[in-house]
């Protein structure tokens, strides 16, 4: 039940990010649809396919009946969501935090081991804000200078260290997707990001 509750969050957030993105760039609501979808059941479609499982939006309607409020609450909300620029950040944060902690959670319950699950977590937060910033025609954020899929590497670190201390999974995750969360406010706040490779002739 605190998987689902979470997945269930994690997918209106992640929806609504994609919304947010797909109407500032003009698309009709069909496409916008499409874009909030995909970036919801994105990663979490990949995270399916490589544990050998069907993936999960497959066998349950809500995470498409959800992404329909999400573009219901962007259209109503449309005005306030576009001109803060914020609030992309924090649905997208949100989602992220929760779908990685939804990643790991999964990836355990298949039996594999935390390295793989803290892989598969970073896949489920990061990977539909790939096929987003690709369907937006944009550098998906992931292979920019901002701390994104970093954040979910060290929420999966702080997640294995909480329950290897004894914490149980509820805690564990609650401090993976706080951790997810305060790395990116921290990042984006003071500038920090990894380094970038130079080409030849820079």
């Amino acid at each position: 039940m605190f998987i689902q509750i979470l997945d269930f969050i994690g997918t209106f957030a992640f929806a609504i990010s994609g919304i947010r993105l797909a109407s500032a760039k003009h698309f009709d609501l069909l496409g916008a649809y499409c874009v909030g979808l995909t970036t919801a059941i994105g990663g979490g479609t990949m995270r399916d396919l490589l544990l050998s499982q069907p993936p999960f939006w497959m066998t349950n309607s809500f995470y498409l009946i959800c992404t329909g409020f999400a573009l219901i609450w962007v259209i109503i909300f449309r005005k306030f969501l576009i001109k803060q620029e914020n609030t992309w950040f924090l649905f997208d944060t949100i989602g992220l935090a929760l779908f990685a902690v939804v990643g790991i959670e999964k990836t355990l319950a298949a039996g594999f081991p935390f390295w793989t699950a803290i892989i598969m977590g970073t896949m489920t937060g990061a990977g539909g804000g790939v096929f987003r910033d690709v369907f937006i025609n944009e550098v998906p954020l992931i292979f920019r200078k901002e701390i994104y899929a970093l954040a979910c590497i060290i929420g999966g670190i702080a997640y294995f260290i909480c329950y290897k201390i004894g914490m149980g999974n509820i805690a564990s995750g609650l401090m993976c997707g706080l951790f997810v969360i305060i790395s990116r406010i921290l990042a984006v706040h003071y500038k920090i990001h990894l380094p970038t490779l130079k080409g030849d002739n820079e």
